[in-house]
């Protein structure tokens, strides 16, 4: 009999985290929850000129950090059913490359907000930053099957670029970079 595993197209995924790393990144991510709800209400509201609280511009950040500080909750509940607060549990430590990994994402993301939005129109800022998340993060997975992954990747982000353009412009009316 074959091991299952072996056979998944996501056999190269970790297990999950323990308890405790969970319970961490709950914390973390309930802090930047209530941030962003704290800095959403503190923009302008715009009633004077509008009549009408629904155009705040903190309205749809403030939904995402109720969202993420929510759900923050229930990973910490799962976290705490799991055992995170037992003697013997520990967060672990970062694995080889996990540091590497962190950084370029969060380089990715610098450039896409930093250099990308504002110089280059808005669908294809998006675009290539979704075509260089998922080609760099996919590339790691080796050789067999590069070329495919890539023009994936590339329609990936292509689609992307479109539908966040067509949501905000059409759906959200927001005129976007």
């Amino acid at each position: 009999m074959s091991d299952p595993a072996a056979e998944s197209p996501f056999s190269g995924d970790r297990a999950p985290l323990p308890p405790r790393a969970e319970l961490y990144t709950a914390a973390v991510l309930f802090a930047f929850g209530l941030g962003v709800v704290a800095l959403a209400l503190n923009m302008p509201t715009f009633v004077e000129q509008s009549h009408t609280g629904l155009t705040a511009p903190g309205i749809v950040p403030g939904f995402y950090g109720v969202v993420i500080a929510g759900l923050s909750v229930v990973l910490g509940l799962r976290a705490l059913r799991r055992g995170a607060l037992r003697e013997g549990t520990h967060a672990p430590a970062l694995e080889a490359g996990d540091a590497r990994r962190l950084g370029t994402a969060a380089a990715l993301g610098v450039v896409y907000a930093g250099v990308l939005v504002g110089r280059v129109p808005f669908w294809m800022a998006s675009a290539l930053f979704v075509f260089a998340f998922t080609a760099i993060f996919e590339w790691e997975r080796g050789p067999e099957g590069r070329a495919r992954r890539l023009i994936e990747a590339a329609l990936i982000g292509l689609g992307t670029g479109i539908a966040v353009t067509l949501v905000f412009e059409r759906v959200f009316l927001v005129r976007l970079p």
